[in-house]
Order: structure tokens, then C-alpha cells, then sequence
């Protein structure tokens, strides 16, 4: 507990956004962490359009559009990768507007497992909080392996672009994945005070960088077909039994390329003024990327020309090979494939930035083992010990060190199989919608049950259930899908082992829960304070 503040906290209007100090933030801030039941460890370094910039290069909604193309052409063709994006898109807006209300009532970086401790039932909140936190862990763990293995394999495309006698390797991938996990380790360690602004040139490169891609395609791009052909045109390359569902198991290419706009939540013990900032941010991000990643669709979709030499292209990624068909340039493709890199490698940091503050929060909470590890933040105090010739202070260190050792190790799965390696690490996917799922249905509960609900400065008013209810009924659809094998009656070297890891962990940390945790985690309500 912060020691300047002490009995209940009772904040005029007029002075909650007042600046209290460069760590503690506004007085709103303190007051929020105060009723949480929590001590400002972090710094605040973060302000709205930095942590809008965050967000919006975590999701970098269009490039992942354009990196997962394949996936979606081949389960419904160019009609269904643009419808499913359209429902995609729709659907977000209300799982974010609902995460922003909840993010407003309680920003903290635990975010959705916090969420469920505190809105939902109480003989429940203990063990599906706890189940959620695992879940957010691995997810996000997960996220950042597979942000790394995305620029990795990104450079191996264009190192085949530029020597096609050149082998693809599967120890090479794991070799420059590792490269870039230190890079990214360095940059959340001594670099983090960097961050901010990092990502701010970041956000600026996804805009412009945007544009880089989508003018050339326009003018460039093979003549485009009628638009008959990219709405009407249906593809079922994975088999299934009928044309309805392959489209609906292409769902997860945009679920993917919109799913992370929570990251900020993560982040907002770091962000001052968090309880104005958050919703406008999370909002913000979903309505930006969203737009500029359903330009891309269609533009993509249109000049796509021979679709079968854009899927089998050698580099492995469709774009590589349509921007080199367009310009016959290897340069200039070299040129436009090292932004994405780039772009990439951002993404990949912001990551690891939230993985390693959801695994403090967790730990935090009692809810992870060797919490005294994963929960410290050196201080002032710690400058005898060994971080101290870094100047590394007020981060989660030690989470930060944790993220990178398991990305690191996941990527070694790829050298056996590089299928396994991103099965493995979709399933990322599937935890964080489940994690989504369950703390928007317990808001919905306490809606229905019209129990009362906690200050906010984003409220969703009168169509509060309604909205909760369109959000679930998406999460639930596409949680479902992104289990799906990518082909019917797959063998068993392409089957996707997701629900199986899922179950896994789940099992891991009910095995944990029983015989330990059980006695030590209380759930993060269990800490928050009645605020009259």
C-alpha cells in the first residue's frame, strides 16, 4: 500500500487529474490503486498517445492481415476472407467496448482475470480467476514467441527472394528468432525507459508504412477482376463438408490480425491518468486498425491476381511474392518486406512488454509459483545487487527474463516441426478469447442480476447488456473456430493440438491450485477496499 495515502480516499472532481508524482500519476491513479488494494511499483511513463501507439502497433492489423492471407483463401476464398473480416471487425467493437467499461472500473495490469474476481460470483470468482490468470499467462507467453518466429521467418523470406538457391532451414528460423528475443529483452530491460517513444516512431511507421503498401497494389497490382469475383467467390481448399464452414473456420485470419487490443490494460499501472486513458485508447486502437486492415483486405483481394502462385510462393509469404510480381523488383521488394520486419519486431517488443506485466500481476496475486521471483521490481533498495549495473529499476525484471528464456525455448520446437511451433503458438489465440469470454459474461451476469457496478469514467449506460451479449456471442463463435484443424480429416502431423495444450494447462494449474495454491490465492478481491 502506497504510504501517502492513508484511510479512505475521497477525491473531489475538480483535483482527481491533478499530477501527484512521475510514478504515482494522478490522483485518480492513486485513488484506483488504492481501492485495488495495490502498490505503485511501476513508473508511469506512458501518456494516452503513447499507449494508443502501443496498442496499435501490438495489433498491426493489417500487416498480420497480409502475413495470414493464405490461411484465409484458402477456407473461403477472397468473398469469405473479406465477409469474415467484416464480421470480425463488427464483432471486436463490442468485445472492446465492453473491456473498456471494465478496464475503467478497475485499471490494473492484471486486467481480465481481476476483472472476474471482482464481477463475478463469488462462489465462482476464486477458481475462474485464477483458471483465466493461467490462460493470460500463456497466452500472452505464447504472443511473443510468435511475434519473434513471425520477423524471423520474415527475413528468411526475403534472404530466398534475394538467393534462390538458398535453404529454408528450421534451425536457422530458431537461430534468428533467439537473435531477436535478446534484442527484445535488451530493449524491456535497459531500454524501457526508450519504450514510449519507440513506439510512438513505430505507430508513425504502421500509418505511413500502410500507405507504402496499399498505393502500389492500387496502381501497380494486377488489373483488377470484376467485383463479382471477390464477393461471390467462394474456396473450400481445406475439404470440408460444405462451403459454410470452411468459411467460418476462416474466421481466425481476422481474428487474429484485430485480437490484443487489451494489451494496454496490462500496461496500466505504467500509464498515467489510466482510467480516462485505457477506454479512449482500447477504442481508439480497434476503430483505426480495424479500418485500415479492411482497406487492406480489399485491396489484397482485388489485385490478388493467380492465387495459386501467390500460395505457393518459395519465400513462404503471399505478400512477399505479389509485391515482387508487381515491381519484378527484388530491391524494391527487399525495401518494402524489411518495413514489415521492422514492424514486425515492434510488435513483437510491445509483446513481451505485456506478457511480462500479466505474469507480475499474476504473481502479484499469489497465483503463479515462485511468486517472490516473477513479482519483484527492483528499487532504489537493490542497487547492491547485480541489476544494478544495468540501472535497471521499477520493471517487473525478473518477468521480463522469464519471457524471454520461453521464447527462446519454444522456438527450439521448430527445428522438429515448424507446424507443431505454430500450432503451439496459436493457441495463444484461443486463451486469450476465453480469457475475453469469461470476464464479459460475469459483467453480463451482474448485469442481468442487476447488481451494481463500480464507478467509471466509459460507461456503456443502457445498452451495457446488450452489448455484453453481442460481444459473447462472437467470442464464443470464434473461440470454437480457432480450434478447428486447418483441413478436414487431417493427419495427425497438421492436426491442431490446440484444444489439447489448452486442456494441458489447465490441468497444470489445477494441479498446481490443489495441493498449493489454493491456500494462497485469495483472488485480487480479496485486497480491494470499500471506498464510501
Amino acid at each position: 500500500m502506497d504510504k501517502k495515502v492513508k484511510g479512505p480516499v475521497v477525491l473531489a472532481d475538480a483535483i482527481r487529474d491533478s499530477l501527484v508524482s512521475g510514478k504515482d500519476g494522478t490522483s485518480r491513479d492513486v485513488h484506483d490503486m488504492y481501492r485495488m488494494g495495490k502498490e505503485q511499483l511501476l513508473r508511469r511513463n506512458f501518456r494516452f498517445f503513447s499507449i494508443f501507439s502501443f496498442t496499435v502497433v501490438l495489433l498491426s492489423t493489417w500487416e498480420v492481415v497480409l502475413g495470414t492471407a493464405a490461411f484465409g483463401l484458402g477456407n473461403g476464398g477472397t468473398a469469405g476472407l473479406v465477409y469474415m473480416y467484416i464480421l470480425s471487425f463488427v464483432g471486436y467493437i463490442f468485445v472492446i467496448a465492453s473491456m473498456a467499461e471494465m478496464s475503467s472500473m478497475a485499471p490494473t495490469a492484471g486486467g481480465q482475470y481481476h476483472w472476474i474476481s471482482e464481477f463475478a460470483p463469488r462462489s465462482a470468482q476464486k477458481f475462474l480467476s485464477y483458471t483465466m490468470g493461467w490462460l493470460s499467462v500463456l497466452a500472452w507467453q505464447c504472443g511473443t514467441a510468435a511475434g519473434c518466429f513471425l520477423a524471423a521467418t520474415e527475413l528468411q523470406g526475403i534472404i530466398v527472394l534475394n538467393y534462390p538457391n538458398y535453404t529454408l532451414k528450421h534451425w536457422h528460423g530458431t537461430l534468428i528468432t533467439i537473435l531477436i528475443v535478446l534484442l527484445l529483452v535488451a530493449l524491456n530491460t535497459v531500454g524501457v525507459g526508450l519504450l514510449p517513444w519507440l513506439q510512438t516512431c513505430a505507430f508513425i511507421l504502421h500509418i505511413t508504412g500502410f500507405f507504402a503498401y496499399i498505393i502500389p497494389m492500387w496502381f501497380m497490382g494486377p488489373k483488377p477482376g470484376p467485383s463479382a469475383d471477390v464477393f461471390t467467390e467462394f474456396t473450400n481448399q481445406g475439404g470440408w463438408h460444405s462451403m459454410g464452414l470452411s468459411v467460418l473456420i476462416g474466421l481466425i485470419t481476422p481474428v487474429t490480425a484485430l485480437i490484443g487490443s487489451d494489451s494496454a490494460v496490462h500496461l496500466s499501472e505504467e500509464l498515467r491518468n489510466a482510467s480516462k486513458s485505457l477506454p479512449r485508447a482500447m477504442l481508439a486502437t480497434i476503430m483505426l486498425n480495424g479500418g485500415l486492415g479492411f482497406v487492406t483486405v480489399l485491396t489484397f483481394c482485388y489485385n490478388i491476381g493467380d492465387v495459386s502462385s501467390i500460395l505457393d510462393s518459395p519465400t513462404g509469404f503471399p505478400f512477399i511474392q505479389l509485391y515482387y510480381n508487381m515491381t519484378r523488383s527484388i530491391t524494391g521488394t527487399t525495401a518494402m518486406v524489411s518495413v514489415m520486419i521492422i514492424l514486425s519486431v515492434a510488435n513483437a517488443t510491445a509483446n513481451m512488454t505485456t506478457a511480462s506485466r500479466q505474469l507480475f500481476a499474476f504473481a502479484r496475486d499469489h497465483g503463479f509459483p515462485f511468486r517472490w521471483v516473477f513479482a519483484h521490481v527492483p528499487t532504489a533498495a537493490d542497487d547492491g545487487r547485480w541489476w544494478h549495473v544495468i540501472q535497471v529499476r521499477d520493471i517487473p525484471l525478473n518477468a521480463v527474463l522469464f519471457t524471454g528464456v520461453v521464447s527462446s525455448l519454444l522456438s527450439v520446437i521448430n527445428v522438429g516441426s515448424t507446424i507443431a511451433y505454430n500450432q503451439l503458438t496459436s493457441m495463444g489465440v484461443a486463451a486469450l478469447l476465453s480469457s475475453y469470454l469469461v470476464s464479459t459474461s460475469c459483467m453480463a451476469l451482474r448485469r442481468i442480476r442487476g447488481q451494481s457496478l463500480l464507478p467509471t469514467h466509459f460507461s456503456l449506460g443502457r445498452i451495457g447488456l446488450l452489448v455484453n451479449l453481442i460481444a459473447i456471442a462472437f467470442l464464443a463463435l470464434a473461440f470454437v473456430m480457432s480450434l478447428f484443424p486447418p483441413v478436414a480429416d487431417p493427419p495427425l502431423d497438421t492436426m491442431n493440438w490446440a484444444i489439447f495444450v489448452y486442456g494441458a494447462v489447465v490441468l497444470t494449474s489445477l494441479a498446481y491450485y490443489l495441493p498449493v495454491g489454493r491456500h494462497y490465492y485469495k483472488g485480487p478481491v480479496a485486497y480491494v477496499r470499500r471506498i464510501d
